[in-house]
């Protein structure tokens, strides 16, 4: 039941025909773990919470550090050295007070992550290093729970999403002894690329907490901001994948449809 303050907040989602009142009820429900909370991880948290998402786990360890400034749209410089789960709780609690938000102010890992992924519906890896991805994907895949992870390295944007047991993990693309060179920290980033790839997984996060298919699920993104080019890649599960090659999967979104 929405409230006649939250009629007037999501008018404009309301008329929507693929949320209306009943979507509306079932974003205010729904709940998701967002790991990381910089470049992707603002502009995504920003949106869910001001589209309404019920209760949105903000996990990250660290610290707000001036570097972090030019594409971190959460944060400011009154906000240096302070925690960034902490911060970006207070600041989403100021931009929508209907929203519970509870801060995790550590680096969520392999053994940490199974406690917090039980708890929600949806989980959204907005990391920046390989290690913190492969953790998420595993306890995923082993928890049976949807998630959406995007990377944005110098001009060049990636975008996956898996709900399926016949998607791809993110070990069937980057095997776990895979090393990645490039980094936001070694090679750059521009900060509207991130911001379009963070925007781009709110839009997935909407849907799929709606109940709605995703079209890029089990496919690969990429972006090139330099070109403004996108290309899809079809991905296929490695059955001999040590992660998910035996896993069984069924989305609760899908079928509370």
């Amino acid at each position: 039941m929405l409230s006649d303050v939250e009629y007037l907040r999501y008018g404009r989602q309301l008329m929507l025909s693929e949320i209306g009142e009943a979507g509306q009820a079932r974003l205010k429900e729904a709940s998701v773990l967002i790991v990381g909370l910089g470049g992707l991880g603002s502009p995504l948290a920003l949106y869910l919470a001001g589209a309404g998402v019920g209760t949105l786990w903000l996990a990250d360890g660290d610290t707000v550090d001036t570097s972090n400034l030019p594409r971190q749209i959460l944060f400011d410089g009154e906000g240096l050295r302070r925690s960034k789960a902490e911060l970006a709780r207070e600041r989403l609690a100021a931009h929508n007070p209907h929203v519970e938000l509870i801060a995790i102010n550590q680096r969520l890992d392999e053994q940490s992550l199974p406690a917090f992924v039980v708890e929600v519906d949806l989980v959204v890896d907005c990391c920046d290093n390989l290690a913190s991805r492969h953790a998420i994907n595993a306890v995923c895949v082993a928890q049976h729970k949807p998630w959406i992870s995007a990377a944005a390295v110098g001009w060049q944007g990636q975008l996956m999403v898996r709900t399926a047991p016949e998607h791809a993990c993110y070990a069937c693309l980057y095997p776990l002894d895979t090393e990645i060179k490039e980094s936001c920290q070694s090679s750059g980033v521009t900060g509207p690329l991130v911001g379009v790839m963070g925007a781009l997984q709110a839009l997935e996060a909407l849907r799929l907490l709606l109940g709605k298919p995703s079209p890029v699920a089990g496919t690969l993104r990429r972006f090139d901001a330099l070109t403004h080019e996108w290309q899809t890649l079809g991905l296929s599960p490695d059955p001999a994948c040590s992660v998910c090659g035996a896993s069984t999967f069924a989305n609760p979104m899908e079928d509370a449809q």
